[in-house]
């Protein structure tokens, strides 16, 4: 098995839940509402939702915000939930017993969801900065952008 290297994201935080006791199809039910949305609004959308599955996505969701604000010092304003998943886990499975010495299966089956959450301010930060190198009276001498090319060696085969 062919280990993959994460790249260590610094904008970006994660909370993981794992065995949460529901299907994963009810899972994604609610997951699917709250994908690409702001941190605030992906909580009121939780709060108001009338499905059980709402209550172990919110905590997930406000856990990862915790982690984000004490862990990377983000403003929760600025979070947006840039990733949510919902894998399918164990199934539980138990037999009830009926009548006539028969017995009925039970299967409780569980699912693991990640949210991650990636911090705006510093897209905001880059998009103010290209459009005041947009503006008629900037100079753009005293900046230095200097931008390499990582797939070339250097070679004399090198395409140019």
């Amino acid at each position: 098995m062919i280990k993959k290297k994460k790249k260590k994201s610094y904008t970006s935080v994660y909370a993981l839940g794992q065995y949460i006791s529901m299907s994963a199809h009810k899972a994604r039910r609610v997951i699917d509402q709250i994908r690409g949305r702001s941190y605030e609004e992906a909580l009121m959308i939780l709060e108001l939702m009338p499905y059980r599955g709402c209550y172990p996505i919110f905590k997930l969701v406000y856990s990862a915000a915790a982690n984000a604000s004490h862990n990377k010092g983000f403003k929760e304003t600025n979070l947006v939930i840039s990733k949510a998943e919902v894998n399918q886990g164990n199934t539980v499975k138990k037999l009830k017993p009926r009548a006539r010495g028969r017995s009925y299966p039970i299967k409780r089956s569980t699912c693991h969801i990640t949210i991650v959450l990636e911090d705006i301010s510093l897209y905001q930060q880059y998009e103010e900065y290209l459009m005041y190198l947009k503006k008629p009276g900037c100079s753009n001498e005293n900046i230095n952008l200097t931008c390499y090319d990582t797939y070339s060696s250097g070679g004399p085969w090198d395409k140019k």
